[in-house]
């Protein structure tokens, strides 16, 4: 029989909870503990992985793939982190990262699920914190204290190890989303799982003392906090708004791509398909015909070494084909909504997946009902994030996540103003419900908009790349880690004095 203590329920508001459960925290733990049965009812658990032997992140894949098959389903994906070893340092580094599911097994059958996962995957008992290929911890079940001769739930010393308070902050949201995570609060001594991770340094202690937030991409983990990447655009259509037809021959395209190589451009952004305003949609097989070429030239380019290619596309078809070729990114100006497959294909291809905002398609995105907005920050963030909830239960980790808030996509330029001056306001609004979400990588994609026009009196496209060399500025100090643009030489040096002036404020 699983004997718990059940922690007594709370209000949701975490600022009022808060300062009730420090009113009558000993209350919480000197009174009569209440003993019940778990049965089958669901319950939400937190899991821990870790991992740093063999291929780190095939075994963080293979470990979601075994737990989802054993009977949880994975609602929420912590950021991934790489952290130096703690207790036995002569070992190599990990990757950390926690998921937040739902499960019907007791707290016991999910334990020996997840030994049993361990042991598939080549875990043997070895040294005490030592390597191992994987590592499975319960930090908490639904809202429950356990203790017993084989489990102890919260995890014992959880609220002191940075690589496990990290991720297990990404799970939450600034608001408290239902009891059980207030109860997930009450766990701690410190008055709440924030306050303890402030204690230990909180967001201070990213990107340094051993704990660097990334994400995965090709062969390599990007610490995106170092520097602001350039993505240079190389539209291959004909009817693209600002260079359509210009480098439609491979000839023209490959002399463009080495000329973004020559002015430092970090990612080459390759799309077929055009998405401005009212453009007539192309099949699945006319964009390949027109991608595929390009881009197996563009791989073969020595230059291209440390360089990644993003391919543009909202057909899962496509991004199938793209990855498979070697194409590093997958950037969806749809989130997922113009392709019924294109969630799930994402969920098995492992690579990033750039959502963007957009309301409808491209021949409805800027209807009067699409640009209307009451507060355009705060429904970005929440439109957002609603798609990377669906998308992280497709099986895309946050991990994984890149967010475009769509610049000039369903926005008037009022929208788009609102939007370059207040990125930290939609990371705000999406960390309300997810900390982890708010903490990817952040994309903008100004250059050459309509708007720019608007504001400048500029007609042509090229007219705008002074325009767009002040949204860019505006965007990186604001917080973007990526800009999408046509000319990469001003731009690459725009960022590189953006960087320069975070970097003396400490970012």
């Amino acid at each position: 029989m699983n004997i718990c203590k059940r922690i007594l329920p709370s209000r949701l508001s975490y600022s009022h909870a808060l300062a009730s459960y420090k009113a009558s925290f000993s209350f919480f733990h000197s009174s009569p503990d209440t003993s019940i049965q778990v049965h089958s009812e669901e319950q939400e658990v937190v899991i821990a992985l870790g991992s740093n032997v063999g291929n780190r992140l095939n075994n963080f894949n293979e470990a979601l793939t075994q737990m989802k098959k054993s009977g949880l389903q994975i609602t929420r994906h912590a950021c991934l982190y790489e952290t130096e070893p703690a207790y036995v340092t002569d070992q190599p580094l990990f990757l950390n990262s926690a998921i937040r599911a739902t499960t019907k097994l007791g707290p016991h059958e999910l334990l020996s699920v997840l030994k049993k996962i361990e042991k598939e995957m080549g875990r043997t008992k070895g040294i005490r914190y030592g390597p191992r290929p994987i590592d499975l911890d319960i930090l908490f079940y639904g809202k429950y204290k356990i203790k017993s001769e084989t489990l102890t739930v919260p995890h014992e010393r959880i609220f002191e190890r940075p690589f496990v308070m990290a991720p297990l902050v990404d799970l939450l949201g600034s608001d408290v989303d239902h009891d059980t995570v207030l109860h997930w609060h009450s766990f701690s001594k410190k008055g709440g799982i924030f306050e303890s991770w402030e204690e230990l340094g909180g967001e201070s202690l990213i990107g340094k003392d051993g704990l660097r937030r990334v994400l995965p991409v090709s062969n390599r983990l990007w610490d995106w906090s170092k520097k602001t990447s350039v993505m240079g655009i190389l539209n291959l259509t004909p009817d693209s708004f600002s260079d359509g037809g210009k480098f439609e021959s491979i000839a023209d395209a490959m002399s463009h791509v080495q000329t973004m190589i020559s002015q430092g451009v970090d990612i080459i952004d390759l799309g077929a398909q055009s998405t401005r305003p009212m453009a007539s949609r192309i099949s699945v097989a006319q964009e390949l015909d027109r991608l595929i070429p390009v881009l197996e030239r563009v791989l073969k380019l020595p230059e291209m070494e440390g360089k990644m290619i993003s391919v543009d596309t909202f057909y899962s078809e496509v991004a199938l084909e793209a990855v498979k070729k070697g194409a590093h990114i997958v950037n969806d100006v749809s989130g997922g909504t113009m392709d019924s497959d294109m969630l799930n294909v994402m969920g098995k291809l492992n690579v990033p997946y750039v959502v963007m905002h957009m309301r409808g398609d491209p021949h409805t995105m800027q209807n009067v009902e699409n640009v209307k907005y009451d507060d355009v920050c705060k429904e970005v963030g929440d439109e957002l994030y609603e798609r990377v909830r669906i998308a992280e239960l497709h099986g895309v980790p946050a991990w994984r996540i890149v967010l475009d808030p769509g610049i000039g996509f369903s926005k008037n330029t009022e929208g788009n103003l609102e939007i370059l001056m207040g990125l930290k306001r939609i990371r705000e609004e999406i960390g309300r419900k997810s900390l982890g979400v708010s903490r990817v990588p952040l994309l903008i994609g100004p250059s050459r908009k309509r708007f720019l026009g608007e504001i400048c009196g500029r007609v042509s496209g090229v007219e705008r790349d002074p325009g767009t060399v002040a949204a860019v500025t505006c965007g990186v100090l604001g917080g973007a880690n990526i800009v999408r643009v046509h000319n990469v030489g001003d731009n690459v040096d725009a960022v590189k004095l953006c960087d320069s002036l975070l970097d003396q404020v400490g970012r």
